[in-house]
């Protein structure tokens, strides 16, 4: 007798698929000639992050290329935008230091949203750098943690942290590096949790806590890390103000783990190794100060 099988039942059959949503279409950024403020036309889109749309401007006033900092369209009335947009103003415009971005003016257009105008830096970020050329040899990186240290103790003699200390955020032209976006920049104090970006948050900024000025000395630390040995110490997901708390869950996590030795990757001075290395100390207090750091650099410059 031949076996036959039973008819399938009627609820095996799959489901269609349902299609895909599209994902909403980003808003168009200006055109090249656009006055995006008085006496700033559009030379170039030169990027677009989550908040801002970053532009290459002439200056009529300046007669030079300037950079230019608005919300994006769709971010124009955010209140927390615009926030740190005018806080990042207020900083540049008054501060002036060879290893920060120099602030010019934060232009109001009548129909338009605010515009952070600043100086145009033609290098490369750090990020770009180690990503295409790898570690960095051990001069160069004297002179970059010499930079950053020096910007740093300017800005925290100032009572202002940083607390977005990271290679994209460093830009090197000619041998001198220049540390840009102010943009989280705050005083000394309580943050919320996650406060910066994941990968180069401090523990004390994963938790909200108090920080000061050794959580920059943290990113700081990091960042050295990292140039000195090609290898990220951790791996970025997504970060920033409003970071899921699953997200800030996995990097506190990675945080207990013990950082390997910087010589157990490149050979360097043990002093220079080794304040480094204290950086990434999970208790801040302590980690170096950011004058002990400098003299350990100097001793490679």
């Amino acid at each position: 007798m031949t076996r036959t099988s039973a008819a399938a039942p009627v609820d095996s059959v799959p489901a269609p698929v349902p299609a895909p949503v599209p994902a909403p279409a980003e808003p168009p950024v200006h055109p090249v000639g656009h006055l995006i403020a008085p006496g700033y036309e559009v030379l170039e889109h030169v990027r677009r992050g989550s908040e801002l749309d970053c532009y290459e401007v002439w200056s009529s006033e300046r007669y030079c290329r300037c950079f230019a900092k608005t919300p994006r369209p769709d971010r124009a009335g955010h209140p927390s935008t615009l926030r740190h947009l005018r806080r990042e103003a207020r900083l540049l415009v008054r501060l002036s230091h060879p290893h920060l971005v120099r602030g010019y003016a934060l232009a109001n257009p009548e129909d338009g949203p605010p515009v952070l105008v600043t100086e145009n830096l033609t290098g490369a970020t750090l990020s770009w750098l180690l990503d295409t050329h790898g570690r960095l040899g051990a001069a160069d990186l004297a002179h970059l943690g010499l930079h950053l240290c020096s910007a740093l103790r300017y800005l925290h003699g100032r009572g202002t942290l940083h607390l977005d200390v990271k290679p994209s955020n460093v830009v090197a032209a000619e041998g001198v590096a220049k540390l840009i976006d102010l943009s989280l920049a705050r005083a000394p104090g309580r943050c919320a949790p996650g406060y910066g970006t994941i990968g180069y948050l401090s523990p004390e900024q994963v938790l909200g806590a108090r920080v000061g000025p050794p959580a920059d000395v943290w990113g700081l630390g990091v960042v050295l890390y990292e140039a000195a040995t090609g290898l990220r110490v951790f791996e970025p997901r997504h970060g920033g103000p409003g970071s899921s708390r699953s997200s800030l869950s996995r990097y506190e996590a990675v945080l207990v783990r013990p950082v390997r030795r910087l010589r157990a990757h490149r050979r360097l001075p043990a002093e220079v190794a080794g304040v480094i290395d204290g950086c990434l100390t999970l208790k801040p207090a302590d980690r170096p100060g950011l004058a002990e750091l400098s003299d350990a650099l100097a001793t490679l410059a």
